[in-house]
């Protein structure tokens, strides 16, 4: 009897906190700041094509802007996700539009920073993060069907 009582109580206790892991919409972790974000990226992108100083504080100025706005339109969504409101279909053109216009500027002034060789690098290791971010939408698409 005290076994299955032990049992039970193990058994709710899980249930319990998957229940609320899932209330949090999965992310128990506190987010970074922009600014934490963009040093963290900065190093990285540092190591991976060996940037020198003056390439790293002009990725940085460009990426923390980057940043800033991506948080900035978080806030604005998230603004309007709590009013109930939706976008109308001209407001998600007009978002994608701006969307792609920013990342052909991004383009444009990392070609400017990096040289030839960095840029190829940099082109390739962005594809690569493509790659994995359709990969894993495709699992998490094919879990939550099955």
């Amino acid at each position: 009897m005290r076994k299955l009582i032990l049992v039970a109580a193990m058994l709710f206790g899980l249930a319990a906190s998957a229940q609320h892991f899932e209330e949090k919409g999965g992310k128990e972790r506190e987010q970074l700041s922009p600014e934490q974000r963009t040093e963290l990226h900065v190093k990285r992108l540092t190591l991976e094509l060996d940037l020198n100083d003056n390439q790293q504080k002009e990725i940085k100025k460009l990426l923390l802007a980057e940043s800033k706005k991506r948080e900035q339109f978080k806030e604005t969504v998230k603004a309007k996700k709590e009013e109930g409101k939706k976008p109308t279909k001209e407001e998600r053109f007009a978002i994608q539009n701006q969307r792609l216009d920013n990342k052909i500027a991004m383009k444009r002034e990392m070609k400017k920073i990096l040289t030839p060789e960095q840029y190829e690098k940099f082109e390739k290791m962005e594809m690569e993060r493509k790659e994995k971010i359709t990969k894993r939408a495709k699992k998490i698409k094919k879990h939550r069907r099955g």
